[in-house]
């Protein structure tokens, strides 16, 4: 599905088989397929890990109303327990995928500026400041200017506090006060290139739903298609972007799709 990490993997499908209700869910059979997770001694040790973060919670599967289908017998720890997302787990996905956070969380109204330029015979910081600012919904606005609607700036000094990069970095907290919006959004976020990408997706969806395969399977291509273009969205809110947003478009759709594939 385009994802390697396994704590990712877990954290991304509590969301997505679920979204902001945030029930507990059971790791059977069919949902270890839909997401690429095999449940073995790294998936409990990755799943001990994240709960002791407190990215996750655990629950008896008789308490919960998440997906319950597979086969009891693969492995019987699928079946006595469920879990689900917490806040922290959350807010840690959407310095992933940036479109989760406004679906529960209300935008501020602020913009934040960050501004780095790290000298050439440093690259090797600026590529790992780069890897670890890659999902905050940064759009490039001027030469070493980035700009993004999302509340990172508490998370930035945290990362570069007392290490090497914190010394080229520069950042900014601010109202916008004049100029159009739309040409802001395109420029720094090419909105067009985005509306033409979900497009393109709706239409692997229906070719996807329009085969012969069985439902897991059919589910599995689906979030991987979603996924790929996940990855891509900067998250801006419904007040920059309108209700009507191809991309929440996208999003009911999705469950729809996924509620019909998980009957």
């Amino acid at each position: 599905m385009g994802i390697k990490e396994r704590r990712t993997k877990i954290l991304l499908s509590l969301f997505l088989l679920t979204d902001v209700s945030f029930t507990p869910i059971n790791f059977n059979e069919r949902v270890q397929k839909v997401f690429d997770v095999t449940f073995n001694q790294k998936t409990r040790g990755t799943l001990s890990g994240i709960m002791k973060e407190g990215l996750i919670e655990k629950f008896p599967a008789t308490g919960g109303t998440g997906i319950k289908e597979g086969n009891p017998e693969q492995d019987p720890s699928q079946i006595n327990n469920q879990y689900r997302l917490t806040e922290k787990g959350f807010l840690e996905l959407c310095f992933q995928f940036p479109f989760f956070r406004f679906l529960k969380e209300t935008w501020d109204g602020k913009w934040r500026v960050i501004s780095y330029e790290i000298p050439e015979k440093k690259r090797e910081l600026r590529d790992r400041l780069r890897r670890e600012m890659q999902g905050w919904g940064l759009g490039p606005w001027h030469r070493s200017f980035w700009l993004t609607p999302h509340p990172v700036l508490d998370h930035l000094k945290d990362l570069v506090s007392q290490k090497e990069e914190e010394q080229y970095i520069q950042a900014f907290q601010a109202d916008h006060t004049f100029g159009d919006k739309e040409i802001l959004i395109e420029k720094v976020w090419t909105k067009s290139a985005l509306d033409k990408r979900y497009r393109e997706l709706f239409k692997k969806w229906h070719d996807i739903l329009s085969g012969k395969e069985e439902k897991t399977e059919k589910l599995k291509k689906v979030v991987t298609e979603y996924v790929d273009i996940l990855k891509e969205d900067p998250g801006l809110p419904k007040e920059l972007l309108g209700e009507q947003w191809i991309g929440f478009e996208g999003f009911n759709i999705f469950k729809e799709i996924r509620s019909i594939l998980l009957s």
